[in-house]
């Protein structure tokens, strides 16, 4: 109906947002619809009972009328405040619920996403979707609601009032309604642009941020804070210009409405000291006082209900944000039919895999065929950007091969369940990432349900018990965002500390040492040999110390492995692993 009476709208998009959020929310809405009645109801008898006032302060008129007069439009004010003050209680309920539904939903459509979604969407658009768009679905709802509800009733209410009290007056007025809409039309036109580009700028506000907090020691260290100064200047300059259009344009109903009312208001004064037929068209003071208060209140209803479409459209722009996130194809489904993993030693096997990335035409990996050994630890070496960490990607099944499979004990991982899958697998990668906490939180993450004193082993395996114990409120410690309040050492420590805690069959090492000094390593590197121990562990290391120690080494090269061998059998001959060696050890 909505999309009849505003041409142009986006019908389906309007559609499934009111049958979706109306239904889930009807309770609150049927009050909040009956309250508007009232209102409505009440709006339209305060301007009926002026004829009534007139009358009753006229000399012949009996004192008790003057009485009940008083205490009918007493009780008309009161029943329309209660009703208000309901109808704004409940419509505020509902908003609130469908925030927070449409950001549960949107978050839990976004967690479900692979990795390669995240490497495809900005966290700015992101971000601007799981705040702004469902405040934006709310305006929309309440858009709907108050004007084609509320104001709708209200005029309806006020226009019989005004014609019973004087019908060829009214008439006149309904000669301003074609005009204000075709003002309105003429305006509705630019709006969604423009709010299309302010949602893109508030993104980029966010961006800014983000960048800056995350990056704030690369941006003092280059000097860079004109530079972010700018940037942020500019969006925001941006964001303000759009606000501004977008103001205009919703404010533009105004002088509009403002110009028509008083011409009408001008006109019926005019007429009504005009004769037909020998008649005044008003017949009594009260009568016209009753019709003028009518008009004069549908002012309020009828500027909201003209500028219903410049709002609606202005909401929809997120609203579509919304269900772009919520309508976005899964990246990473788990198979129907999905099984846990099966007992077994834990052997992980490529077969004929070859992958690249979507969107880039490189191969990353090339027609792969490896074994890593249950229970003991493999190594991988080799130049950046060989496929090494894709590797470990794929062994997570946080990507899928374009061509062939990965295997764990001659079972593709495509028919695993997601769940038994990662919990038979620990992993720490170079770039550490801590949430939000306390340190006890961050550990006691790599097993649900760890107690304090298997935590406190975790971290003392981790050569982190010390450090920890240093700090204000040792395990109770908030480590701020992303570990802000820890050095990047601790960080690392930490997050070993949470893989030794999961105490999974598969281990997955990325660069696991990197943050750590030379004496830090040698502890830490001890600590991961013994606990690789009878497990299968797959290690990505720049520094050849780190995988010495290993059962055997696989040197990657363009995708393929290209060397293998254990540690004293590839220093036997001149390689590429031979030759990293010297170089590191300057031999």
């Amino acid at each position: 109906m909505l999309a009849k009476l505003f041409p142009g709208i986006q019908e389906k998009l309007l559609y499934r947002l009111l049958s979706e959020n109306y239904q889930a929310q009807a309770k609150w809405y049927a009050l909040a619809i009956m309250s508007m009645f009232f209102v409505a109801g009440t709006t339209a008898a305060s301007a009926w009972i002026m004829k009534d006032i007139v009358q009753s302060l006229s000399p012949d008129e009996p004192t008790y009328r003057v009485y009940a007069v008083a205490m009918a439009v007493a009780g008309i004010f009161a029943i329309k405040g209660i009703a208000g003050y309901l109808q704004a209680v409940f419509l505020s309920i509902a908003g609130n619920r469908i925030i927070a539904s449409q950001q549960i939903k949107m978050f839990d459509r976004l967690i479900q996403q692979g990795v390669a979604y995240f490497g495809a969407k900005s966290s700015s658009d992101t971000l601007v979707s799981l705040t702004q768009a469902s405040q934006a679905a709310r305006a929309v709802l309440d858009t709907v609601l108050l004007s084609f509800v509320r104001d709708l009733f209200t005029l309806i209410g006020l226009a019989y009032v005004m014609f019973a009290q004087q019908p060829l007056l009214s008439a006149v007025t309904i000669v301003t309604i074609p005009i204000a809409l075709f003002g309105i039309r003429s305006l509705v036109s630019r709006v969604r642009t423009i709010v299309t580009r302010e949602m893109v700028s508030l993104g980029a506000i966010i961006k800014v941020a983000t960048e800056t907090s995350v990056g704030i020691r690369v941006i003092k260290a280059f000097a860079l804070e004109d530079h972010m100064a700018a940037r942020m200047n500019e969006a925001v300059t941006r964001v303000e210009r759009m606000s501004n259009s977008i103001s205009r344009l919703q404010a533009a109903t105004m002088p509009m409405m403002d110009v028509l009312s008083g011409l009408a208001i001008a006109a019926i004064l005019a007429l009504s000291a005009t004769t037909i037929f020998g008649e005044r068209i008003v017949t009594s003071q009260g009568q016209l006082l009753s019709f003028l208060t009518a008009l004069i209140m549908a002012y309020d209803p009828a500027r909201r209900l003209a500028s219903m479409r410049i709002g609606i459209e202005t909401g929809l722009v997120g609203v579509k944000m919304m269900y772009d996130l919520l309508d976005h194809p899964i990246t990473m489904v788990e198979t129907p039919g999905a099984k846990p993993l099966p007992a077994g030693p834990r052997k992980v096997a490529f077969r004929d895999v070859s992958f690249n990335y979507e969107g880039q035409g490189e191969i990353v990996l090339k027609t792969l065929n490896l074994e890593f050994a249950a229970g003991k630890t493999t190594a991988l070496v080799g130049p950046s950007g060989s496929g090494k960490s894709t590797i470990l990607n794929l062994s997570m099944r946080l990507y899928d091969p374009t061509e062939g499979q990965v295997e764990i004990d001659g079972a593709n991982i495509r028919d695993v369940t997601f769940a038994s899958l990662r919990e038979n697998m620990a992993f720490v990668g170079q770039d550490t990432f801590l949430f939000a906490g306390s340190v006890k939180h961050n550990i006691g993450l790599g097993r649900d349900g760890a107690t304090d004193d298997e935590i406190i082993a975790a971290a003392k395996a981790a050569n982190a018990h010390e450090f920890i114990s240093k700090l204000p409120g040792g395990y109770d410690c908030d480590v701020g965002e992303n570990g802000g309040n820890l050095s990047g050492g601790q960080r690392q420590r930490l997050s070993i500390a949470r893989a030794i805690l999961r105490d999974a069959p598969i281990l997955l090492l990325d660069e696991a040492t990197s943050a750590l000094d030379a004496e830090s390593e040698a502890e830490i590197q001890k600590a991961l040999h013994d606990l690789s121990k009878g497990r299968t562990t797959i290690v990505i290391a720049h520094r050849l110390s780190s995988v010495m120690r290993a059962d055997e080494i696989l040197v990657v090269k363009d995708g393929e492995v290209v060397e293998r061998g254990s540690p004293a059998e590839l220093l036997k001959n001149e390689n590429f692993f031979k030759r990293s060696y010297d170089l590191q050890y300057d031999m």
